[in-house]
């Protein structure tokens, strides 16, 4: 989705912003009713004193002003359906992009385009469209005042033209710092999550001073700018306005000039007449004008969305692909970080059967995590393609292979939900399926201590549990269904002895049914259970085969001497090497 597309969007709300429109029309034509009530007083009522006109027409002037008041709120009303329109319309477009740009690390992956997207939603009924909706009669009121006298309307058309420079001189003046202030408020949000979700490590270490001494510098930029800009657009309305309050006494003052000169008949009603309407040809420009915080803001709000969507266009649809087996191959993957383009992987390959057990390992910034978001598809590959089946993980359509596959990302990431909910992955849980998840990691007992149980909330992020209970829940989730490939990063790492032996209980169980796992690991516990290692350094490849046959070369370049002939050690007993793992002499 593009700009192109917004403007659809916008489109679509046209028939709402028609009738909104006609609306406006309606009820600012009334405006003339004080005019024409003016006029038939003074020459109806004064020459012939009758109280009963006098009564009538006041009577018709009030039924208008009810009139015109239904129409100014029907317009209103009209706009929010608008406004509520567009955003139900793009809400799950801008809520995609957003999760897209949070994958890639982009600087859009956050809540500011859903924000930008309610912002344009209550730019909908706003004062500056409903002025904008007013120009049009602004033009009728411009031609009364031409038709009273040709003077009079050039002089309101100038009077509309300097109006119109006022507001290119606001534009000029404001826009950049107004740009300036909101990217400086944004910035200062951000520093305002991000301190809010560290808050444990802010407090344990004595920080908060000076995480909020940077904070106050960012608010303090950020309200230099605002009031900078404000400043600047404070002096340019009140020249708006001066404009218009100088216009209508122009007019009057003209308009009088006029009656001594006998141009201007039946002149003393005229002449009110053109000085108010003169006045209202140029309010919907003044409103504007005191309305261009919330214009730009819009303005840069739509700019930012039509970026966010321009750089993540919407997925197109792909054809169904019938379930996978488990059969995985990496085909030389080359995979840079989002948004950098430097690689951190590079030639990496390796193939796995279904039912196969591949241990990943090595050194700290080798690119381990890296190979497991790629291996599911979150960080796209530049060179090389992950295929399961056949098909390349990254193009295939996650919700179709969600169910299919399984992965605990190093960072544990619960939600706030019910324990259910967490393992069933917020579909409708299947209590079979979840209660047989649980058992798999050892989980079932501790969950039932639990006060409600597998219907306990958990709170945001599992705060609600310990370390070792998120990490066993987060692999529940990622065995729940019993997926055919399962992708695990670091999955012992908060593990007590019970939970690693569980967990390999688990691998165990899910490799004799033909699951496909690859598991990322600094020990050695998990490698009893698996039949294959890639050994990784400087996002390349150092090793990979059979698990035994590495980890006697990992031995040999360690220092491991023995007789000839005579078996590596024992994969349980294996100690780490040269690839992050103490060396025998360095154990020594």
């Amino acid at each position: 989705m593009n700009s192109d597309e917004l403007r659809a969007a916008v489109a679509q709300t046209a028939p709402l912003l028609r009738t909104a429109a006609l609306f406006a029309l309606a009820g600012a034509l009334l405006l003339l009713v004080p005019s024409w009530y003016m006029l038939e007083v003074y020459d109806r009522v004064v020459g012939s004193r009758s109280h009963s006109t006098l009564a009538m027409l006041t009577l018709l002037a009030v039924a208008a002003y009810l009139v015109m008041e239904v129409m100014d709120w029907a317009a209103a009303s009209v706009l929010r359906a608008a406004g509520a329109r567009f955003e139900r319309q793009l809400t799950p477009r801008v809520f995609d992009a957003c999760f897209a740009a949070r994958l890639r690390k982009l600087p859009a992956g956050s809540l500011q385009p859903l924000q930008d997207l309610h912002l344009l939603h209550v730019f909908f009924p706003g004062p500056a469209v409903r002025a904008a909706l007013e120009l049009p009669v602004a033009a009728v009121f411009l031609a009364v005042v031409a038709a009273i006298h040709p003077l009079l309307g050039w002089l309101t058309l100038g009077g509309a033209l300097v109006q119109a420079a006022v507001a290119w001189a606001n534009e000029r003046s404001t826009a950049q710092r107004l740009v300036a202030a909101n990217r400086a408020a944004r910035e200062a949000q951000l520093q305002v999550d991000a301190s809010l979700r560290n808050a444990q490590v802010i407090e344990a270490m004595g920080m908060l001073p000076d995480i909020h001494r940077r904070w106050m510098q960012r608010q303090r930029d950020y309200l230099a700018l605002q009031s900078l800009a404000s400043d600047h657009a404070g002096t340019w309305q009140a020249a708006s306005r001066f404009v218009q309050t100088t216009m209508a006494s122009a007019l009057l003052g003209v308009a009088a000039w006029l009656i001594l000169r006998g141009e201007l008949h039946n002149g003393g009603g005229l002449m009110i007449v053109a000085s108010t309407l003169g006045g209202r040809v140029l309010a919907p420009l003044v409103t504007l004008i005191a309305q261009w915080r919330s214009v730009a803001g819009a303005r840069d709000a739509w700019q930012r969305l039509s970026r966010l969507l321009a750089a993540l266009p919407a997925a197109t649809p792909a054809m169904a692909l019938p379930a996978p087996s488990g059969r995985f191959a990496a085909e030389n993957l080359v995979v840079p970080v989002p948004g950098t383009g430097i690689p951190v992987l590079r030639g990496v390959r390796f193939a796995l059967e279904p039912g196969e057990v591949l241990a990943v390992v090595g050194p700290s910034a080798a690119g381990k995590t890296t190979l497991a978001r790629a291996l599911v598809g979150l960080w796209p590959s530049t060179g090389g393609r992950a295929r399961l089946d056949g098909v390349d993980v990254a193009a295939w359509d996650k919700a179709e292979l969600g169910p299919h596959l399984g992965y605990l990302p190093q960072a544990v990431e619960l939600f706030d939900g019910t324990v259910a909910d967490n393992i069933a992955r917020f579909d409708t849980p299947d209590p079979a399926s979840v209660e047989a998840a649980a058992r798999k990691v050892g989980l079932h007992d501790t969950i039932l201590a639990l006060p409600q149980g597998y219907a306990t909330e958990i709170g945001s992020d599992g705060a609600r549990l310990s370390g070792g209970q998120r990490q066993r829940l987060a692999l529940a989730r990622a065995l729940y269904g019993d997926p055919v490939f399962v992708v695990l990063d670091e999955p012992n790492a908060s593990l007590d002895e019970a939970g690693e032996r569980a967990l390999a209980e688990a691998i165990a169980a899910g490799k004799a049914r033909g699951t496909t796992f690859v598991v990322i690991t600094h020990r050695t516990s998990i490698l009893a259970v698996s039949d294959k290692m890639l050994v990784l350094a400087d996002g390349q490849m150092q090793g990979f085969g059979p698990r035994d046959k590495v980890l006697a070369a990992l031995q040999v370049a360690n220092g491991d001497t023995r007789r000839q002939g005579e078996p590596p050690r024992s994969p349980a007993a294996a100690r780490p090497g040269v690839l992050g793992w103490p060396t025998r002499q360095e154990e020594a």
